[in-house]
């Protein structure tokens, strides 16, 4: 098996575990990974291996505040929730080619709804809470039979609403059809095998909330902007080098134009157009610590557009958390 791509928990479970499937004659299995550290797939297989537990119980009547919270967004309206469910759960018999529309007739006031909310960070909210009552309560409904009709409706609908509500990602790296490779670095990083016999036992969690949260281990932007660079454009670039990008962050974060700019442009993309100016200003000015990284961000634009936004995104945040009042 090749792996090209990050693997984390369980999905990385899930992926390698295919490898396991046994049928006379089949060859020992073989994993090149060009991405993912052996330490890495080690803590993702050694809550499953030997014995499985659960480290947490999960609340129930969390489930029904959270229904309480996606009626009161008013992003859909009960009668069609009631309208998809009517046509959802009849009788197999009674079933037409025409349903399917019907049902999307359904879902789409409540996505024009979503698109019409102006504030991004609710748009989120509101998706986030949505496909976490999905899947707590496909989870919970096997182990506890529910009651009530509506919480069955409202996971239905949700389950086939939520891929039609639209996600806002960072614009931090934009590829187009110009877009070529042409630099390649292959270097084996280590090869073996990984025994799960090592360490102690540990649990796996069972869904014990909902919500917006983020996982933990969630590394900042900065940190991974020299990961970005090097492994897009070849280079070499080290943490003394991250360390550069850093203070740029903290200069512009405390330069009057840039906070006045981010006042009066809170969204990130009006944001990034009116300090790309004054970032490569600011570049310039502390060419002299950093040359390399400066001579290649103002001479090669393919690599500008890929660390600007990263930093703009970091400095944006930065003067949020410093202002005493909200952005305006």
């Amino acid at each position: 098996m090749y792996v090209d791509k990050r693997l984390d928990g369980v999905q990385a479970v899930q992926t390698l575990s295919r490898l396991n499937r046994k049928i006379p004659g089949k060859d020992d299995p073989f994993v090149l990974d060009f991405v993912n550290p052996p330490d890495d797939i080690y803590r993702a297989f050694k809550p499953y291996y030997d014995a499985t537990s659960l480290q947490e119980t999960s609340d129930i009547t969390k489930l029904e505040a959270l229904k309480h919270e996606l009626d009161q967004a008013q992003v859909y309206h009960w009668s069609e929730v009631e309208a998809f469910a009517k046509i959802f759960y009849r009788a197999p018999d009674k079933q037409k080619v025409a349903d399917h529309a019907a049902m999307q007739k359904q879902l789409q006031p409540a996505v024009d709804r979503f698109k019409a909310i102006e504030d991004e960070e609710k748009r989120r909210e509101f998706r986030e809470k949505l496909n976490g009552y999905v899947r707590v309560y496909a989870f919970m409904s096997q182990i506890v039979p529910y009651v009530d009709p509506e919480m069955e409706m409202l996971y239905s609908y949700g389950r086939f609403l939520v891929p039609h509500l639209p996600i806002e990602r960072d614009p931090a790296i934009k590829l187009t059809d110009e877009v070529g490779l042409q630099y390649y670095r292959l270097e084996r990083v280590s090869s073996g095998i990984i025994n799960l016999n090592e360490g102690e036992t540990v649990g796996i969690r069972s869904p014990t909330d909902v919500g917006t949260g983020k996982a933990k281990d969630e590394k900042a932007p900065l940190s991974e902007i020299i990961n970005v660079l090097n492994d897009r454009f070849g280079t070499e670039f080290n943490e003394e080098d991250r360390l550069f990008f850093e203070q740029i962050k903290e200069r512009a974060a405390k330069n009057e134009q840039i906070i006045k700019t981010a006042r009066a442009n809170p969204q990130f993309e009006k944001f990034s157009l009116g300090i790309r100016k004054l970032i490569e200003e600011m570049m310039i000015q502390r060419m002299g610590e950093n040359d390399k990284i400066v001579t290649r961000y103002m001479d090669d634009q393919e690599f500008q557009d890929s660390a600007f936004p990263i930093l703009a995104k970091e400095i944006l945040n930065s003067i949020k958390k410093s202002e005493s009042a909200p952005l305006i």
